[in-house]
């Protein structure tokens, strides 16, 4: 499985990035969470909102942070 945060570095970007790497240590998932801030990046996802979250190169989630849970179901479902 591999995990992306897209974002520029706002903080919800860094909000979203913390709360990625938390729910993927609880779950005890052995992924490491990259984070992808370069704006053509983040623009050939096809997205035009961050923050993004890209589990195995498919948008998941876009625009907000989820609460810790509702983040846990997204990447448990990949």
């Amino acid at each position: 499985m591999n995990i992306q945060v897209l974002g520029t570095g706002c903080p919800m970007c860094i909000q979203l990035m913390k709360q990625t790497e938390r729910a993927v240590a609880e779950l005890g998932l052995p992924v490491e969470v990259g984070k992808v801030s370069e704006i053509d990046d983040i623009l050939a996802f096809g997205i035009m909102m961050i923050p993004a979250l890209a589990i195995d190169g498919k948008i998941k989630l876009v625009g907000n942070v989820p609460p810790l849970n509702e983040l846990k179901e997204i990447i448990k479902k990949g």
